[in-house]
């Protein structure tokens, strides 16, 4: 099983973040699936707006390695409209 893991990194860092690598990947944090942003280079966790870094092909799941995504930077996020709405409501 190790010699498998350490092929999956070699390759991972000659091509970049091999496809088989992100399928198994998943956020340090909230344990969920992360996407790769091809824009940006790194790993995207939608559900917490966290994006990782991947530096010479190897991601950095360091939590405090993690960028907290502001509202303009959901780099492509399947849904990337407003999470709620916190509009006050007039209930006079």
């Amino acid at each position: 099983m190790v010699r498998g893991s350490v092929q999956i990194l070699r390759d991972a860092a000659i091509n970049g973040l091999s496809r088989t690598l992100s399928d198994i990947l998943v956020c340090p944090l909230s344990k969920q699936p992360l996407r790769v942003c091809d824009k940006t280079g790194s790993l995207i966790s939608d559900t917490i707006g966290v994006s990782f870094p991947i530096n010479d092909g190897i991601p950095c799941l360091v939590p405090k390695d993690g960028k907290i995504l502001g509202d303009g930077d959901h780099y492509g996020a399947p849904n990337s409209g407003p999470v709620n709405d916190s509009t006050p409501t007039n209930k006079g």
